[in-house]
């Protein structure tokens, strides 16, 4: 039999599917109150979450979780089975979309080991923070903090998020040959190697802390000249001279104005303070660098990537000062082609509709704007016929008079 290009698609995806092993996957269809526990970390100040599809999207019965309340803490947390990373592949994603134009609030997720979800936030330990953070100008970036040895490792790289209105795929891909990825709508933003992006492994070589400069070391590229002497008189040329051109005018009177000073100006002749011309050194010998030596805090681990000993939650751990943002779609599994086929079957033909939807929102209200400001215009130019009507009127009677 001969397989149509659709079926071989279906089959692809099956094997995929048949390889990976899923840890976790929420998209907040019926039920998820009793997936998820709200935390009382921060009593009175935590938000309020519920479900939408927000104002723009693929399909309205597809929703998502949405902050609620401005200046609010949101810490929320759903339990996983417990599972570890050593020796595969961990990829963890989601779709984030803030709707509310966000000027200040995290988008990020975690994943945690097992603790109380009653108190979960921002002291409670986690393995791997991820997502976008805004708050102005000064912060746009996307996250990526691994926990390694009880201590967070940010990464050092630069990882812009997205900005706009419309749902986005953040990835995150880290494997067992110590390299991770970022990808944002299923596209590689930022990639490399965990012990050169991340701080958690320490440099084999470090500066010599004990090394000095020698004393005979000349770090000076030009020096003067030697054979470069002053002029003789070159300090006695004055800054500023009497301005030779200058008249007492006529109606100078010496008795009640004073005697007559003619102005000072820039003296011509005056070159500032004399240097010595520069010539090269003939003894440079660059600039003095310590040198290399074994680091005594060096100490390999081939599993780095291994942040994810026993993971038990996966939650939500925010500040956001304006809120609005809508999380939909999380998956944890150890496959990234997985991830990528549940995305582009599930989330990216509905980003497409979403921005249709809200391309189509966007003309009508320009489209409104521009009509009200031409009737606005309009009954502008009445108005002002009106006032040069009453003008004409009120000349007329002035001549009759």
């Amino acid at each position: 039999a001969r397989w149509s290009a659709a079926m071989l698609a279906v089959l692809g995806l099956m094997l995929v599917a048949a390889n990976a092993e899923v840890f976790f996957q929420e998209d907040f269809t019926a039920g998820w109150e009793d997936r998820w526990v709200q935390s009382k970390f921060k009593t009175s100040d935590e938000g309020p979450w519920e479900t939408t599809p927000g104002k723009f999207y693929g399909d309205a019965e597809n929703k998502g979780l949405k902050t609620m309340t401005d200046y609010r803490w949101y810490d929320l947390s759903a339990k996983t089975p417990s599972f570890n990373n050593k020796g595969k592949t961990i990829v963890l994603q989601y779709s984030v979309k803030h709707e509310q134009n966000l000027d200040c609030g995290g988008g990020y997720i975690k994943l945690a080991p097992t603790s109380d979800q009653t108190k979960w936030g921002g002291d409670a330990d986690y393995s791997i923070m991820f997502g976008p953070d805004i708050c102005g100008y000064s912060t746009k970036r996307v996250h990526v903090i691994f926990t390694y040895k009880g201590k967070n490792h940010l990464i050092k790289r630069e990882i812009k998020p997205e900005t706009d209105e419309l749902t986005h795929i953040y990835t995150l891909i880290v494997k067992p040959d110590n390299t991770y990825e970022v990808q944002i709508d299923l596209k590689k933003v930022q990639s490399g190697s965990l012990y050169e992006d991340w701080d958690m492994i320490p440099p084999k070589q470090i500066k010599d802390p004990k090394a000095s400069k020698p004393d005979e070391w000349d770090e000076r590229e030009e020096i003067d000249d030697p054979e470069d002497k002053k002029p003789a008189g070159y300090d006695d040329i004055a800054k500023q001279i009497v301005d030779p051109s200058a008249t007492k005018p006529d109606d100078w009177d010496d008795e009640s104005d004073g005697e007559w000073e003619a102005p000072l100006i820039d003296n011509p002749a005056f070159k500032g303070e004399w240097s010595a011309k520069r010539i090269t050194n003939k003894d440079y010998k660059g600039k003095w660098v310590a040198p290399d030596i074994d680091n005594p805090d060096f100490v390999d681990d081939p599993e780095v990537y291994n942040v994810v000993k026993d993971n038990g939650l996966v939650g939500f751990e925010l500040w956001q000062v304006k809120a609005g943002t809508i999380f939909d779609n999380i998956l944890v599994c150890d496959d990234a082609e997985f991830a990528k086929a549940e995305a582009e079957k599930n989330i990216i033909p509905l980003m497409a509709k979403e921005k249709e939807m809200k391309k189509t929102a966007d003309d009508e209200e320009s489209d409104k704007r521009r009509k009200d400001e031409e009737e606005s215009k309009a009954k502008e130019a009445v108005s002002d016929d009106d006032d040069d009507d009453d003008d004409e009127d009120d000349d007329k009677e002035k001549k009759e008079l």
